[in-house]
């Protein structure tokens, strides 16, 4: 009896890794609204217009307050920063394959980017 609860327990932690390990961020993402018109998204350096789906962290600095950062796509519509907040937040999202759009919903007609997600 001992042996059998010793075993269960063994597995239910190894369960419980293996669960954790499957959904443990994908990568960081960084995004920048401001100051002026302009808004990116990066992966470390680089602009991002392609990712593979997963679970992202993206940390936004909002540094202008007439200006606000929006994530838009598959199961996924998010007002990471609003007007007239001005700062840095993060937030974990789960991107799913499709096309993204992060934009300034105030300007939208000339502040955004697309990400494509497979």
């Amino acid at each position: 009896m001992r042996r059998v609860l010793i075993v269960t327990a063994l597995a239910t932690v190894a369960l419980v890794v293996t669960v954790s390990v499957a959904y443990a961020a994908t990568g960081k993402l960084g995004g920048s609204v401001g100051p002026g018109y302009t808004i990116s998204l990066k992966k470390g350096s680089a602009k991002v217009t392609k990712l593979k789906q997963g679970t992202y962290t993206l940390t936004v600095a909002d540094k202008a307050s007439n200006h606000n950062f929006v994530v838009e796509g598959p199961g996924v519509e998010r007002d990471i920063t609003t007007v007239p907040f001005k700062g840095t937040k993060t937030v974990t999202l789960k991107l799913r394959a499709g096309k993204y759009k992060f934009y300034c919903r105030p300007h939208e007609s000339t502040m955004f980017g697309y990400v494509t997600v497979s």
